[in-house]
């Protein structure tokens, strides 16, 4: 049985030939990172293709690198750390080009590397939201990890910090939901 995300429900999820479990724990804070704390900065723009579970990545380093890629991601209903299966392909210029010309919603934001967390600071309508994450490759791992004091508050239960979600977040409704977790950004 599906979830209206597309997720199995009360399965349990096993990595396949190409999809791998992700398991990542994501975190409100209150401010970006100090710079000198960053060891590697990407502007991401995310294309969400309407109607799927596929979101097409630019990812532009500040080395000026890019990197392309497409992304299924099924997600499975439950809480935790373990978000569901990914998939990613890696594109040409070509392969990306023709794929953006689909219908899409997209959100920009940059992530800084921060070990051991990916800060992503939003850009448009998402303008003063911050949101860390940190993977991990076991259940173990992701329990026992212990956030470091600049994250505010663990938001990997709460569905509305999801890309797929925040894509589609006017800026009323992320300004109503960071103040529950008591924060207020500045104004853009």
């Amino acid at each position: 049985m599906m979830d209206k995300a597309g997720g199995a429900q009360g399965q349990t999820v096993r990595p396949g030939k190409y999809a791998h479990v992700e398991r990542e724990r994501r975190f409100l804070l209150a401010e970006a990172p100090a710079l000198s704390a960053v060891t590697v900065t990407r502007m991401i723009n995310d294309r969400y293709l309407v109607g799927t579970r596929l979101r097409l990545r630019r990812a532009e380093r500040s080395d000026g690198g890019c990197e392309l890629k497409l992304t299924q991601k099924v997600p499975v209903a439950r809480p935790g750390a373990v978000q569901g299966l990914i998939t990613n392909t890696y594109l040409s210029s070509a392969e990306y080009d023709l794929l953006a010309s689909l219908p899409a919603a997209v959100l920009s934001k940059t992530r800084f590397s921060v070990p051991p967390l990916g800060v992503d600071v939003f850009d448009g309508p998402l303008q003063g939201l911050v949101l860390a994450e940190a993977e991990f490759t076991t259940d173990e791992e992701a329990q026992s990890f212990v956030p470091p004091p600049e994250c505010v508050a663990e938001v990997t239960d709460d569905a509305r910090f999801t890309g797929g979600r925040l894509v589609e977040t006017s800026r009323p409704d992320l300004l109503r939901w960071l103040a529950e977790y008591r924060l207020r950004p500045a104004t853009p």
